[in-house]
């Protein structure tokens, strides 16, 4: 018996829903390092005309395709070519790829907002505090990361299971203006700091001395972390969208939404590195939010207070995009076997659970197996985001721009207003979508070899 099919309850739930998707830990902690990394204000001024050339053209196709054929992403490219259906397949492989190592992302952010809370912030400054943490070397049950991993998950899933209006929806509504309040008042605390100032300035000044052709590359790869797109999500979030719900509109909130949590995260964290040292520590990567920010906290009149802010927020981000993720795979689960929603999500939760723990353990236990020399969690994030992503975009794009025809998307948009960046739309992903995504593999393929640094 085919399930009815959910919805939002109106565009602004939508909206809320889909931005909480695309606010993630990319938002927080990737985009600062990276800005910092490629000159700043030069970088900054990339990625906002990226966002909303490229990023819209990407974002308003995949969520026009859910809505018109109000499937998840394996139903709906088979809805449009019977030749191309093995690309829902492929894309459909990229949540459930990549839920299982963010929920023990989301069990990291847990563990720190838990030790902030209960006043260990010294703690978390200690130099081996992270590696003896994931490398599961502290004694007892709050040590272990698996602990805080199934806690995660838990959380996850009990959001998915109350269904897209009464779970999603509203757990959006909360926890996105709580992420933005929050947000600010870090930055803000961040901005007051002394020293601060250089930061600010090298922050949201260009220097076109600076830009390269990484910065470029660096900055579109940053669009697939902070859109959540090619990963299946927009098409399911647009297979629950109303069909009188403006479309354009709709992206370009969610645009907006995104692009200014990312900026507003900039402003929480380079500034505040750069005056505590001078912009030394700011290309920490990964080891920035876990390693570098507890210190600067610790470092901090009041640190404690704002580093309980800024992992409450930090975890407000993975929750939200960890439940768009979780919810695409149940939805494809729905979709094919025609599973009511708690057992999908049941049968999902209790997969990432077991495909989480190599990623879990893999820095620990399991640090000895390797996958052409990553340790899980970073060869899972390298197939899933910087090969399978770039190759669904790419594809899709050929398929909207050449098969099948933009006017599957331009009058799935127009059906329900207008649609003013039509030719920019048309030209994007036709044309220059497709050279732009071929140059992000290539890039990050070339990363990894070790030819290039992004």
């Amino acid at each position: 018996m085919k399930h009815e099919r959910s919805n939002f309850s109106n565009r602004i739930g939508f909206v809320l829903a889909a931005a909480g998707s695309a606010v993630g830990l990319g938002n927080i902690w990737r985009f600062p390092y990276l800005a910092a990394k490629y000159g700043g204000g030069i970088f900054l001024l990339v990625y906002l005309i990226l966002a909303v050339t490229l990023g819209f053209a990407l974002m308003i196709t995949e969520i026009s395709l859910g809505r018109k054929t109000g499937l998840s992403c394996i139903g709906a490219y088979s809805a449009l070519s019977k030749k191309f259906s093995f690309l829902g397949w492929l894309a459909s492989l990229v949540p459930i790829i990549i839920t299982p190592y963010y929920c023990v992302i989301g069990g990291w952010v847990i563990k720190y907002f838990f030790e902030f809370l209960r006043g260990h912030a010294a703690l978390t400054t200690e130099d081996t505090f992270f590696s003896n943490f994931i490398g599961v070397t502290e004694g007892g049950l709050l040590g272990n990361p698996l602990f805080w991993f199934v806690i995660y998950v838990v959380l996850t899933t009990i959001v998915v299971l109350f269904g897209v209006e009464k779970g999603i929806e509203k757990a959006s509504r909360v926890m996105m203006p709580l992420l933005v309040v929050l947000s600010l008042v870090v930055a803000i605390f961040s901005l007051t700091i002394p020293g601060s100032i250089e930061g600010l300035k090298y922050y949201l000044l260009p220097d076109f001395k600076d830009f390269s052709t990484t910065t470029v590359l660096g900055a579109m790869g940053q669009l697939f972390y902070s859109m959540s797109l090619a990963m299946g999500i927009m098409i399911t979030y647009g297979s629950y969208m109303k069909k009188e719900d403006n479309l354009e509109k709709s992206v370009a909130q969610i645009e907006i939404f995104d692009t200014a949590i990312a900026f507003i995260a900039g402003l929480m964290i380079i500034p505040a590195v750069f005056a505590f040292s001078g912009g030394a520590d700011i290309n920490a990567g990964p080891g920035l939010m876990f390693v570098t920010l507890p210190k600067v906290f610790g470092a901090m009149t009041g640190g404690t207070i704002i580093g309980v802010v800024f992992f409450l927020l930090v975890l407000f981000a993975a929750l939200t995009s960890s439940i768009s993720l979780m919810e695409t795979v149940v939805s494809i689960f729905m979709d094919r076997l025609q599973w009511n929603r708690r057992v999908a999500t049941l049968v999902v939760a209790v997969g990432i659970l077991i495909l989480g723990v190599p990623s879990c353990l893999g820095y620990g236990p399991l640090a000895s197996v390797t996958v052409v020399g990553m340790a899980f969690l970073d060869f899972f994030d390298f197939i899933s985001n910087s090969i399978l992503m770039p190759i669904v975009a790419f594809l899709t794009c050929i398929l909207v721009g050449h098969v099948v025809g933009t006017r599957v998307v331009s009058d799935e948009v127009e059906s329900s207003g207008s649609f003013k960046r039509k030719k920019l739309f048309e030209v994007m992903v036709r044309w220059i979508a497709p050279i732009c995504l071929v140059a992000i593999l290539l890039g990050e393929i070339l990363k990894v070899l070790g030819v290039i640094s992004i």
